[in-house]
């Protein structure tokens, strides 16, 4: 695993810049980064008085949010699925 290539990407998010280190594409680095800035912005836009950590920590928890409702969702659709097959 250590000998796996990693990648460095230079994004920016929410006007800092950051290098990325890691196994996935620059494009992927960039779509992802892009995703936090945006959800950044958007919380921001209705929160204005927020600092910037609380500001980071609501960003996380409404990323993981909406990951855990995607992840219930594959996981119901594939059991619709295997009931499908029995």
């Amino acid at each position: 695993m250590a000998d796996t290539p990693k990648n460095r990407t230079k994004v920016e998010i929410y006007d800092t810049p950051y290098t990325i280190i890691g196994e996935e594409s620059s494009s992927h680095v960039r779509m992802v980064a892009s995703i936090v800035d945006k959800k950044m912005r958007e919380i921001y836009a209705k929160n204005p008085s927020l600092d910037l950590n609380k500001l980071a920590v609501l960003t996380a928890v409404n990323i993981v949010n909406d990951h855990v409702k995607l992840l219930n969702r594959v996981e119901q659709l594939e059991e619709e699925l295997k009931r499908e097959k029995d």
